[in-house]
């Protein structure tokens, strides 16, 4: 991976950083990852593509550095004051981001990438690692609240309601809904709170 387009300097340098990510962002969503070449990504955000080339090098390290720049926005955890409901807006965030005809061709671009390129795979990872890290706070406060247990597993709690969705977006192409997430929050919640997901030895 190119770790040069993905460092944060700034002023001219910082300009071209995020012209470029985003033009790459922009042809991944239009083309797939297939149809990415640097030449476009140059040509799409004005910068010279020898300067593309020497910082990203390739295709993999354009879609790389420009996955990874989603560690870099405000994203918050939902803060309902309810488990199930905060649960219900993490699902309901990923229906969004996957049917909204605005919003669903970049992620979907985004997981194709990421089994055709070692690169991005590794990127997307670490964007859904950062996710998990931030969304920690949501089995912190229900086990404040009395609302789970102790020692419940935070990151197996976000796969449990999440998992449904991707399958049914990705794998199955049944689609997903908002009710979908719905229920899936609901399960997990009445599971977490019999702690199906405090680890057992």
């Amino acid at each position: 991976m190119a770790t040069s387009g993905t460092q944060r300097p700034g002023g001219r340098t910082e300009r071209t950083r995020q012209a470029v990510l985003h033009a790459t962002l922009a042809l991944l969503a239009e083309r797939g990852f297939g149809e990415l070449t640097v030449d476009a990504v140059a040509e799409r955000s004005g910068v010279h593509k020898t300067t593309v080339y020497r910082r990203w090098s390739s295709p993999d390290g354009l879609v790389a550095a420009a996955l990874q720049m989603g560690a870099e926005d405000d994203w918050k955890a939902p803060d309902t004051g309810s488990f199930e409901d905060d649960l219900y807006e993490v699902a309901a965030e990923v229906v969004r981001w996957f049917t909204e005809p605005a919003l669903k061709e970049l992620p979907t671009a985004s997981v194709s990438a990421a089994f055709q390129s070692p690169p991005a795979a590794e990127a997307l990872h670490d964007f859904y690692q950062d996710r998990h890290e931030r969304m920690a706070p949501i089995v912190d406060r229900a086990v404040a609240r009395g609302e789970v247990p102790p020692g419940t597993d935070g990151d197996e709690v976000i796969r449990a309601v999440c998992g449904p969705m991707f399958y049914r977006l990705l794998i199955s192409r049944e689609g997903a809904t908002p009710s979908d997430a719905r229920n899936a929050a609901r399960a997990v919640s009445v599971a977490a709170r019999e702690g199906a997901f405090v680890p057992r030895d």
